[in-house]
């Protein structure tokens, strides 16, 4: 919702600027709210990795829902995500983009901060 962005869009820039730094994650941090971060990352993983991830989530938690039901809503979501008008979403041209697939929690994290560390160093 394009009324509810705009309310939101300077608070989260004013955050992001806050002492000591912050770190923000959204499918547009990197392209709208700040453009001009030291570091961006732009951590993804195919449809099928994170509809297994939210389905497995969804079940721990005491859900009942089919894996193809999680999948077509990821999928939904990512279409809408990437076609629309108003901030789509897509990897700023100075990302690094981290593609999670194949990684476990630990070794995202580790990509991360390796990445994070020589951005700043840098």
């Amino acid at each position: 919702m394009a009324e509810v962005r705009a309310e939101l869009l300077a608070f989260q820039r004013s955050f992001a600027r806050r002492e000591g730094g912050a770190v923000l994650d959204g499918r547009d941090i990197g392209t709208v709210i700040c453009p001009k971060a030291e570091v961006k990352l732009f951590v993804t993983a195919s449809a099928e990795v994170r509809a297994r991830r939210r389905h497995q989530e969804l079940v721990a938690g005491g859900t009942q829902i089919d894996f193809d039901q999680v999948l077509a809503d990821v999928s939904t979501r990512d279409t809408r995500d990437a076609e629309r008008a108003e901030a789509p979403m897509i990897a700023a041209v100075d990302a690094v983009v981290i593609d999670t697939s194949n990684l476990t929690i630990d070794a995202a994290i580790a990509v991360a901060v390796s990445i994070v560390q020589e951005g700043i160093i840098s």
